[in-house]
């Protein structure tokens, strides 16, 4: 029997979909699949560019402050919903205006029963589309338009809004696990989330705090590259304690390290590549990097090691697989250990990471090999 997360009355925090699996809509409710079988359909047309007609009714989501070129976002938005309108798609456009709203108005395709969600934006704008629809079966695809987009990456689906669009509408919808993280809050209260790209604990964490959104626009990934060597030359990289929950038949083990990421992805794109080898989409545990130092000249030989696609794992660092992982203070020491989750911030250990017992259904195009 797989181990699950042992944070007090983490229970009380789990996430459900905010939409009733009861509720009806034209396609079927929301945990049946709405896709239309092309080789079943009474009409048997085929769309303008040769793509079976098998989303008729999708929501796009939208970030207008995703990325750094508002110009060049604006036309590919135009592109896309040309592209969709050419298909004879009904499209709800759905802009992003606020924290949460992403989320609100993923809310608002399940309840409208579209086919589809296509969420246009970075890794941070599709962990928030997330959240609602893990558990059912509406299907969500990225367009990718944010600075990081190591989903997109992921997915094979490369920069280009339009042509990543062509390539979901050819594809299919599967159930994939996702990871989940509990930790506690900035009001101080326990919480949860959804994440698909990557968790972290730490240093990473750390890093993303402190990137400023207005300077995340106009200087895109260089400003991650600025951040953190600030980190590396200021951190002091403290120590927190992870409890690792193994096999069902194997005893807990328990490590102190400084860092912490879980990886859902095979390879984030760009100078990270394939970070955590053995990491996949599919995979039913955590693929982990422990970090078990504080030496700031191993993190440095690590991540050059890395930006040359020849790291390896050794006592320092070290890859490993774990049902789950609980995160907490080592005893004395209280100094705020930041939790992150597909680059958002989230708040502070006592945290815990698991594989959510629910999945997420997601358009993987025919080439990829997530």
């Amino acid at each position: 029997m797989t181990k699950m997360c042992s944070v007090p009355s983490i229970e009380s925090t789990s996430i459900q979909p905010s939409v009733s699996g009861t509720e009806s809509s034209g396609h079927g409710g929301v945990f049946a699949f709405a896709w239309e079988d092309a080789s079943e359909s009474a009409s048997g047309k085929m769309s303008a560019h040769g793509h079976s007609r098998v989303m008729r009714n999708v929501a796009v989501i939208y970030n207008p402050a995703s990325g750094q070129h508002s110009l060049r976002r604006a036309s590919d938005m135009q592109q896309v919903f040309a592209a969709l309108a050419d298909e004879g798609i009904q499209v709800h456009a759905l802009e992003t205006d606020s924290p949460g709203s992403a989320a609100r108005h993923a809310e608002d395709a399940i309840r409208l029963g579209c086919d589809a969600v296509f969420a246009c934006g970075g890794d941070g704008t599709v962990h928030e589309v997330m959240q609602c629809m893990v558990g059912t079966q509406i299907a969500l695809g990225v367009i990718p338009m944010g600075t990081a987009n190591a989903l997109a990456q992921d997915l094979g689906l490369g920069r280009s809004p339009l042509k990543a669009l062509r390539a979901l509408l050819a594809a299919t919808p599967t159930q994939v696990p996702v990871g989940r993280i509990h930790f506690v809050d900035k009001a101080g209260v326990q919480n949860a989330r959804y994440f698909i790209v990557a968790a972290g604990i730490g240093a990473d964490a750390l890093l993303m705090s402190r990137l400023d959104a207005g300077l995340k626009r106009r200087l895109g990934y260089a400003l991650y590259l600025v951040e953190a060597a600030r980190v590396w030359l200021t951190n002091p990289f403290p120590l927190f304690k992870a409890i690792f929950a193994l096999e069902s038949d194997t005893p807990e083990r328990v490590e102190e390290v400084s860092q912490l990421l879980a990886v859902r992805v095979r390879s984030f794109g760009g100078v990270l590549g394939q970070l955590a080898p053995g990491a996949t989409l599919h995979n039913g545990t955590l693929r982990l990097l422990a970090f078990k130092t504080r030496s700031r000249y191993r993190y440095l030989r690590f991540l050059l090691a890395v930006l040359t696609g020849q790291h390896t794992f050794t006592g320092a660092v070290e890859i490993l697989d774990a049902a789950s992982v609980t995160c907490r203070h080592r005893n004395g020491s209280d100094a705020p250990i930041y939790v992150e989750a597909d680059g958002e911030v989230l708040g502070t250990i006592p945290a815990c990471i698991e594989v959510a017992p629910q999945k997420l259904t997601l358009l993987i195009p025919a080439h990829a090999r997530p």
